[in-house]
């Protein structure tokens, strides 16, 4: 039996993908004590979340700037390069901030969803021109299998760190664990560049239109915005779950050996590393669903996911905690791989930077709005916080629909 080999075109997408993979150990291991550590430096709830949320808002927004120079440019490789550079270097560098550097360190959080921004919509363009000849649900789903790998990978590595270093305050533990995750990121640059030098043109993996398309709003782009507009004003970031779990399940504000009857603080990113192995999961199944019934894909994922504050907030205990995170990576992994899938079908190719800055910038905004706002909220009345997530990210499927509907 003859055996099927595997196309260029797929060779790039993996290798791609473990590039994600080692850079998702970096940076996803660092959002799995993030805010922790924030907490442990003297930030509180509101400003964990304006934190998360500004963060957010730079590495989104800024997006659509950078879209624009990579259709213009056609740069694709420098941009990605000098993204991933910004963005790696800024993890490891937050073990030297100062026990009381909350400031500093939310300085350096913003400048690594900078290279996240210079980097994105380069690197999901050129992930896009090879997942044409391969189904771009399929494909975005297996670049954020792997990317979620990483993402699990990333926080089991620290809490083997946190096992082993038992000696100082939470600050010592964690300022080591940030340095750890340098190694990862070495290894993300590595493999970086030796991608480029495999495939230095992967826009020849799609061919050019034969007609001259400018790029314009299309109705059912306009509604796609719209609703992932409200799915990420809804979505609650991982750093306000991180506190709250901290803060009600564990004693981490004095010490990583302490531990309530619940959970053992040093454990903590593991509960992160279960959620992201749930993301990849769920990103290679709902690719295969968006490739057999588009956007309606989103609605079925929606529907599943944006209950999930309700159990991590909602009540204090152990397995509706859990579950709620099953339901949290499950979001994580619809937004991550079919979101994006989405965009290549709705954009041109020569506009297609451009297409994801727009998606990007749109919600990384209401990404800030919402985190600000479920931040302040958390200490006002979490009955309300659960109430604004859910119905915020529900209100997203009849735009959804809209989008099925029109052209």
């Amino acid at each position: 039996m003859k055996k099927r080999e595997i196309s260029t075109a797929m060779l790039f997408i993996i290798l791609f993908g473990i590039v994600s993979l080692f850079s998702d150990m970096t940076h996803e291991g660092a959002a799995s004590i993030r805010g922790a550590y924030l907490s442990v430096l003297g930030a509180s709830a509101g400003t964990i979340g304006f934190i998360s949320g500004l963060g957010e808002l730079v590495g989104y927004s800024m997006r659509y700037v950078f879209g624009k120079i990579t259709d213009r440019t056609k740069k694709y490789w420098p941009m990605v390069i000098f993204g991933y550079i910004l963005d790696i270097l800024a993890v490891p560098a937050l073990a030297l901030v100062g026990e009381k550097g909350w400031l500093a360190a939310s300085l350096l959080l913003v400048v690594q969803r900078m290279g996240k921004a210079i980097k994105k919509p380069a690197k999901d363009t050129i992930m896009s021109f090879a997942a044409s000849q391969e189904g771009v649900g399929k494909s975005f789903g297996i670049q954020e299998m792997l990317d979620q790998i990483g993402a699990f990978l990333g926080p089991v590595m620290l809490y083997l760190v946190m096992l082993f270093k038992t000696e100082g305050s939470s600050f010592d533990i964690y300022r080591t664990c940030f340095a750890f995750l340098a190694i990862p990121g070495f290894i993300t640059i590595l493999l970086l560049f030796y991608t480029k030098m495999k495939f230095p043109n992967p826009e020849h993996f799609e061919p050019e239109s034969k007609k001259e398309e400018a790029f314009h709003m299309k109705k059912s782009f306009i509604y796609y915005i719209a609703g992932i507009s409200f799915f990420a004003f809804g979505f609650i970031d991982y750093s306000i779950i991180i506190m709250h779990i901290t803060r009600n399940y564990t004693a981490v504000a004095g010490s990583l050996q302490e531990t309530s009857a619940i959970i053992n603080s040093g454990s903590i990113p593991l509960l992160y590393a279960g959620a992201m192995l749930v993301d990849a999961i769920a990103a290679l199944v709902f690719g295969h669903i968006y490739d057999k019934n588009g956007v309606k894909a989103l609605v079925i994922s929606t529907i599943i996911s944006a209950p999930f504050s309700l159990f991590i907030f909602g009540f204090n205990s152990l397995p509706a905690l859990y579950f709620g995170l099953v339901l949290w990576g499950i979001g994580m992994g619809a937004q991550e791989s079919i979101l994006k899938a989405a965009v290549t079908s709705m954009v041109p190719k020569k506009n297609r930077a451009t297409g994801y800055g727009i998606f990007e910038c749109s919600f990384g905004f209401f990404w800030f709005l919402g985190s600000w706002l479920l931040g302040v909220m958390y200490s006002i009345s979490l009955a309300a916080m659960i109430i604004i997530s859910i119905a915020a990210q529900l209100l997203a499927i009849p735009l959804y629909l809209k989008v099925a509907r029109v052209k």
